[in-house]
């Protein structure tokens, strides 16, 4: 196991005192005892999410919480091998290229009473897709695709959309349903679904609970209810799971998961990378982004402050993913060719000593803060003038998604993406396109091919997908990949859960059993 102080130099004021971790660690065991009587699971976060609507529900903060717990979808992806399997749809056939029908399961009920039927599908849909809301499923997993629903009868719903869509099945499978009666014209934090749960309370800055739902339609879980706490230290986490005052601890670092019969290793379907502004300078030059590529010691990190098992990365899709390119090689670590980029850039004109900013975001996963110091350090050991600025979720937020400050400056933007949805349509379009909301570059030929490879199906789709990756790796540069990450989570002793690929975007309380 690493010692953080021994490789960082210590940082005292980012441990808990003795004290202070005590008191988080054993302050509120009467409410503990109390939640354990009732079959309340307690799941401790590394932060608070920042909103709950359910048309935000594939942001893993969201996701966590809400995404067939409270809101639920008309299919699902088994996390285990890919496959769709219904969840609201019963069943769905293709009309036409661009026309899919879906039957919808009949008997279901909204916590607040509302029938679920077509007409409020529709409605669902429609304020999902709607861009005033800039809902985060429509940004993130349809781009430009453009879906329109027609209610045949009182279960059967017929959607199409503005260009063929060979997977609709499988895209609405990140379409969560929200009641009818939630409104239209803003985003809320108190969703409303037809999930097993039911959002019952969210006291900002300390908890969020729920309450199993009486009316709901599936079987009847064990869990009564949940609590989610979050706490910012990985070791904290880890040892309330340990003590019995949480239950589920996602996302602990590496050198916390130090007890077998708790802690669950599993890829998480997560990549991680340094997304690049092309639009400033000196970012603008393929020979810095280059530098930086082969200025960071990828193996420097592996073992140390991430864990051993990440694999690395070289696009924003995991191998299971259809459209992953295998034959995409990794960056060399090579310092002298990166300074001597970088002297052969400013020869040609380019502003190198330009100040960089990597912009991170705390706790975006264990050890994060320290990946970035440690990139950081590698970046101005060629002669590149780097600095590190950290920001909670909320602010990191605003450089991730568009309109970007017009007076940026260049940066280098922490960032992680997961997708366990089986297909790259769901990560490309939105961090590559000219309009992807979450894109920082813009190439027309790209867009051309995204936009056919979105069409295609089978052998063909899985091609174009692979030169498209083809095309952002080489020939755009777009990026410091990092890593294909490798989570942990700590389970307590007196419930059974297998966390899986998908645990760190949604947490299932259904499928947690108590011995």
């Amino acid at each position: 196991m690493i010692s953080r102080k021994r490789m960082f130099g210590g940082r005292p004021g980012n441990w808990l005192t003795g004290a202070a971790a005590m008191a988080a660690v054993f302050g509120v065991m009467a409410t503990v005892q109390t939640a354990q009587a009732q079959k309340i699971v307690t799941v401790v976060l590394s932060e608070e999410p920042e909103g709950l609507d359910g048309c935000n529900s594939n942001r893993s903060t969201v996701g966590r919480v809400a995404k067939q717990n409270i809101v639920e979808t008309f299919t699902e992806i088994d996390p285990k091998d890919g496959n769709i399997t219904p969840r609201l749809a019963t069943s769905w056939s293709k009309v036409n290229d661009t026309t899919w029908q879906f039957k919808l399961r009949e008997g279901v009920t909204f916590h607040d009473g509302a029938p679920f039927n077509a007409e409020n599908a529709a409605k669902a849909i429609s304020r999902t897709m709607d861009s005033g809301l800039d809902c985060e499923t429509r940004t993130k997993s349809f781009g430009d695709l453009k879906l329109t629903s027609k209610v045949i009868d009182d279960y059967t719903l017929e959607i199409s959309a503005n260009k063929p869509v060979p997977i609709l099945p499988t895209r609405m499978g990140v379409v969560s349903i929200s009641s009818p009666n939630t409104p239209t014209d803003k985003l809320v934090l108190n969703p409303v679904g037809t999930g097993p749960y039911v959002f019952e309370n969210w006291t900002p800055g300390q908890e969020i609970t729920l309450k199993r739902f009486d009316g709901y339609w599936g079987e009847k879980p064990e869990v009564e209810g949940a609590r989610y706490i979050w706490r910012s230290e990985s070791t904290v986490r880890a040892a309330m799971v340990n003590v019995g005052e949480a239950d589920i601890a996602p996302n602990i670092a590496v050198q916390d998961a130090t007890d077998p019969k708790m802690d669950f290793s599993y890829p998480n379907s997560e990549t991680t990378r340094l997304r690049l502004d092309l639009s400033r300078p000196p970012l603008d030059d393929k020979r810095i982004r280059l530098a930086l590529n082969y200025a960071f010691d990828r193996e420097a990190l592996r073992g140390s402050v991430l864990p051993k098992d990440v694999e690395h990365a070289t696009q924003i899709i995991v191998p299971s993913i259809n459209g992953h390119n295998p034959n995409l090689k990794v960056m060399k670590y090579d310092p002298d060719l990166a300074m001597k980029l970088i002297a052969e850039a400013k020869a040609a004109g380019v502003p190198v000593e330009t100040e960089i900013e990597i912009v991170g975001r705390t706790n975006i996963y264990p050890n994060g803060t320290e990946a970035m110091e440690a990139m950081m350090a590698m970046f101005q050991a060629v002669g590149l003038n780097v600095k590190l600025r950290m920001l909670e979720v909320g602010s990191w937020l605003k450089y991730l998604t568009k309109p970007y400050d017009e007076n940026r400056g260049p940066i280098m933007l922490q960032a992680m993406h997961d997708n366990n949805n089986g297909d790259a349509v769901f990560s490309i379009y939105n961090k590559f396109a000219c309009d992807g909301a979450q894109s920082a570059i813009c190439f027309k030929d790209l867009d051309e091919k995204i936009a056919k490879a979105s069409t295609l199906s089978g052998d063909e789709r899985r091609k174009a997908w692979q030169e498209v990756n083809r095309i952002i790796y080489e020939d755009i540069l777009s990026d410091v990949w990092m890593y294909h990450m490798v989570g942990y989570s700590r389970v307590g002793s007196r419930i059974n859960f297998t966390p899986s690929i998908s645990t760190n975007s949604e947490l299932h309380l259904e499928d947690i059993t108590f011995k």
